[in-house]
Order: C-alpha cells, then sequence, then structure tokens
C-alpha cells in the first residue's frame, strides 16, 4: 500500500462541489498535483480558492466528489491526511509575545519532536532568521513574520503544505523573500499547493497553474501552455510574448481595472 500511495499525485480533486446556502462556491472541480511540485491556484477574491484549500485540509466538507491527499481520502481518513500536511493561512499565525525561536520551539513540543531547541535552532538557520532568532516576534518585518510562519508549519516535515495567499499584505521585497522561501521548499521534495490572486507570484512559481474561476476550473497547465492558448505575437519591431495577465484576463473575460478592484 506504501508503494502505491507513493506512486499516487500528492493530491488529486475529483468533481468537488460546496455550496452555502443558494451560493455555489465549487461547482466541480478537477485537477491532480504532482510530488515535489509547486501546483498555483489562481483566481480572483471570491473564487472558491480558501474553500478549496479548506476541503483539501479537511476543515470543510465537500457536499460532492473526492479528494485525496497523500494518498489518503480527505473525507475518510481525516486524521491520516492532517498528518500528512501544514497549512499556512492568509495571516502569520505566530505568537507576537514570544520570540521566533520559543514560537519554533513551542510548536515542535506540541508535535512531540525529541528536541525543539534543535528543531528550532535548524529551521532558524534555514530560514535566514538566526540573528532574529531571540528578537520577540513582534519586532519582525512582515516578511519575516512569514517566513517564521512557513518555518512553523514545516515541524515534523510534512510532504504537501498548503499555502493559502502566502504574501498577501506583504511589500514587494518581502514578497520576494517568501517566493525565495518556496522554491526552497520544492527543491527540497516538498510538494506546494499555493493559492494567489497575484499573477506575477503564479507566474514566478509554479510548475503547474489551474485558473479558478467562478468555481471551476476553466484552464490548467503550465506557464508555456497557457501562453499558447493565445495568438502567437505580432512581430512589429520587437516579439512580445503574452504575459500570464494577458492569458488569464482572456480567459475569465474580465477587463483589467475589475481584476484591480478585486485585488
Amino acid at each position: 500500500m506504501t508503494t502505491t500511495r507513493t506512486l499516487e499525485p500528492a493530491i488529486r480533486v475529483q468533481g468537488i462541489e460546496k455550496s452555502f446556502k443558494d451560493l455555489h462556491v465549487l461547482r466541480g472541480v478537477d485537477f491532480t498535483v504532482e510530488r515535489g511540485s509547486i501546483f498555483a491556484l489562481l483566481g480572483s477574491n471570491g473564487a472558491g480558492k480558501t474553500t478549496l484549500v479548506k476541503i483539501l485540509s479537511t476543515l470543510l466538507k465537500a457536499d460532492a466528489g473526492t479528494a485525496t491527499v497523500h494518498g489518503f481520502d480527505v473525507a475518510g481518513a481525516a486524521a491520516d491526511v492532517r498528518q500528512s500536511i501544514s497549512l499556512t493561512g492568509q495571516f502569520a499565525a505566530v505568537d507576537e509575545v514570544l520570540t521566533g525561536r520559543e514560537n519554533l520551539a513551542l510548536v515542535a513540543k506540541l508535535r512531540h519532536q525529541k528536541n525543539p531547541g534543535a528543531v528550532a535552532d535548524e529551521l532558524l538557520a534555514r530560514f535566514s532568521l538566526t540573528e532574529a532568532g531571540n528578537r520577540k516576534a513582534s519586532t519582525y518585518s512582515g516578511g519575516m513574520r512569514r517566513r517564521l510562519d512557513i518555518a512553523m508549519s514545516l515541524i515534523g516535515n510534512p510532504p504537501i503544505i498548503f499555502l493559502d495567499e502566502p504574501t498577501t499584505g506583504l511589500d514587494p521585497q518581502a514578497r520576494i523573500d517568501v517566493w525565495e522561501t518556496v522554491k526552497k521548499l520544492a527543491d527540497s521534495g516538498t510538494t506546494v499547493l499555493l493559492t494567489t490572486q497575484y499573477l506575477d507570484e503564479a507566474e514566478q512559481l509554479a510548475d503547474r497553474i489551474a485558473i479558478l474561476h467562478k468555481g471551476t476550473i476553466i484552464q490548467n497547465g503550465t506557464l508555456a501552455e497557457l501562453k499558447q492558448l493565445l495568438p502567437a505575437a505580432k512581430v512589429e519591431y520587437v516579439e512580445k510574448q503574452p504575459t500570464l495577465e494577458e492569458v488569464f484576463l482572456t480567459l475569465v473575460g474580465e477587463p483589467a481595472d475589475e481584476l484591480k478592484e478585486a485585488s
């Protein structure tokens, strides 16, 4: 069974539906995420990204459809799913009264790690936070808090991590710092499912990009495959390839000013 699970995709979603009374949020979502890859779920606010992450992390039950995470069914084996994942939400879940090192050590103790202090020190070094480790988290910049938050989520080495809009509210440099952190996660073999409304974020990070619009996946592919959906570039003085933003806006049929208002 272990061998079979290893050969399966890290995440498989088939026909997932979810409604809240008369509001149909997810209308039959299908996709797979390969192990060790970065998969970006791209969509505007209200597209259903967070709802889907909550279903995959067992925080919500789907109305219809099936999903497996690390080979475990999210409805029938919720405890096994939770052992296999970590979830980082839109806002950093750090205790600002504690130092960075104390935050990490506390989570390590809660997850029954043998040497919480050593775990904390290793993660501080891994996320370039060693010098700030003995400072209270309240003194950290937004980017530092987010890196600490992601570091806390990795204690116990979960094979799959969900990052739900991890750079919301961060300045440009802090966003770049988080991007580098995410790339290192994938390089180390961690599977990352990233939700974002930022087109450049998906373009910079993702191995595959699924565009979620009005509760369904309207396109799913690599950046190169998505760009091929638009007409070939016209050569005048220079050749300009379509950007992911142009692909996204063409597919969802929304003008650029509406997307900006949604974000």
